[in-house]
């Protein structure tokens, strides 16, 4: 291994422990003030048990403080929560946000609106030949925190609809490894999309040369595959099998068929594929990538009831899927889960503390702990009969939503209170 990718490897690892330099926050002196003060918070952290009435201190892009009560005094600027829920910023473990160099990216901050959304994860927008636009371009222009999945595929996602791997060619390895080792920092790992309509009958190939990127970059890392509509049966339970403990499953409740119109995704015919709850429990993570066309009601709950529940919830919202009935924004998606019975406890810790542990990048991010980076989102938790549809027209109905109500990364709010001089972070 070479001397730059022990270097990588050692700054991720330090990283994630929040070994690195920097991350000692400054000790408050008794005149200082916080930068922002949120109060009046339902805050709701799973990562801690802490549930209930609190403010918020932040200072310096940090959490300083969470108490029952702060005075308002105490701050340059202050902010009523007016009793909404107050969780750590959520995650969204997979959208799209290469906006130009994708065909189907949104601006991550145009989300933030409809998601609440802190942090994003990029999956699989760049491949090899144009990572570097989204890498110098948009992450640093962007106030949401970004970070992304390189596609095998060296166009990414540039070419939709034209599917990115019928030419097998275009997957190369090498290419992959490359800007994963380069970009450590923000690269989690290599999408490939495993549907027969995006690999045509290349089997396991692709998934096998994204595994092998992941290992010759010598940095931790991942693989992300989109699963729904594979070519047959017999290759759902093949790719279940390859995944190493920690690759990520996305769309893992897909119910779109295949080419054939056959259902070959982790549920055929109403049960559950055992390499599916063996992936399961050897640490595959099973993450929603609800989408506009890979969420199904029927295969959640036939999964779900057979041992096999989701780790992270996801929107996989785009361009088109923005525009769907189904309606894939991260609070809806969460909605839709509390629907499917689980708690709200559950579903937050599924949008924040969970796909920070995939990330592993930044310390104790997913959490409200002092010293957290101060991302915090702002949600209405409103009751009342609603009803929602997934990608194949099944509707549920519920006795909740969630709605977003307001933002705040890095210690600054999306809209008032207005830091001055203005500042992102």
């Amino acid at each position: 291994m070479s001397e730059r990718r022990q270097f990588l490897r050692a700054g991720v690892a330090l990283a994630a422990a929040g070994a690195l330099p920097g991350v000692t926050r400054a000790a408050m002196g008794p005149t200082d003030k916080f930068d922002l003060l949120l109060r009046n918070a339902n805050v709701l952290d799973p990562s801690q048990g802490l549930a209930g009435k609190r403010d918020i201190g932040m200072r310096y892009g940090l959490i300083e403080a969470i108490e029952p009560s702060i005075a308002p005094d105490r701050a340059h600027r202050v902010m009523d929560a007016g009793g909404k829920l107050v969780t750590p910023g959520l995650i969204d473990l997979h959208c799209h946000t290469y906006p130009f160099g994708s065909a189907i990216g949104i601006p991550a901050d145009e989300l933030v609106a409809y998601q609440c959304s802190t942090t994003v994860v990029s999956a699989g927008d760049a491949g090899a030949n144009n990572f570097a636009g989204w890498r110098r371009f948009i992450a640093p222009a962007s106030r949401t925190r970004q970070y992304a999945f390189v596609h095998v595929a060296l166009a990414g996602l540039a070419g939709f609809p034209v599917p990115e791997l019928y030419n097998i060619d275009y997957a190369q390895a090498e290419a992959a490894a490359r800007v994963l080792a380069e970009n450590a920092d923000m690269v989690l790992g290599v999408k490939v999309r495993m549907s027969e309509n995006v690999i045509a009958r290349h089997g396991l190939e692709p998934l096998k040369r994204a595994i092998k990127a992941c290992e010759l970059s010598g940095v931790p890392s991942r693989v992300m595959c989109h699963i729904g509509g594979v070519a047959d049966r017999a290759l759902m339970s093949q790719i279940l099998d390859l995944f190493r403990p920690g690759d990520v499953l996305t769309h893992c409740f897909s119910g779109a068929p295949n080419v054939a119109g056959d259902g070959t995704n982790i549920v055929q015919d109403g049960k559950l594929l055992p390499a599916a709850l063996a992936a399961k429990q050897r640490g595959v993570v099973f993450d929603i990538g609800h989408g506009g066309g890979s969420f199904d009601y029927t295969i959640a709950e036939a999964a779900i009831a057979q041992g096999c529940l989701p780790d992270t919830i996801s929107s996989d919202v785009h361009v088109f899927s923005g525009n769907t009935p189904g309606m894939p924004y991260l609070p809806w998606v969460m909605s839709k889960m509390i629907g499917l019975g689980f708690s709200l406890a559950e579903v937050v810790a599924m949008t924040t503390s969970a796909p920070a542990r995939v990330i592993g990048r930044l310390p104790k991010h997913g959490t409200l702990q002092v010293g957290a980076p101060a991302d915090l989102s702002l949600l209405e938790l409103v009751e009342g009969a609603v009803e929602f549809v997934d990608t194949r027209n099944n509707k549920r109905s519920g006795r909740v939503h969630l709605k977003p109500a307001g933002t705040i990364v890095a210690g600054v709010a999306f809209g008032r209170p207005y830091q001055a001089p203005f500042s992102v972070r």
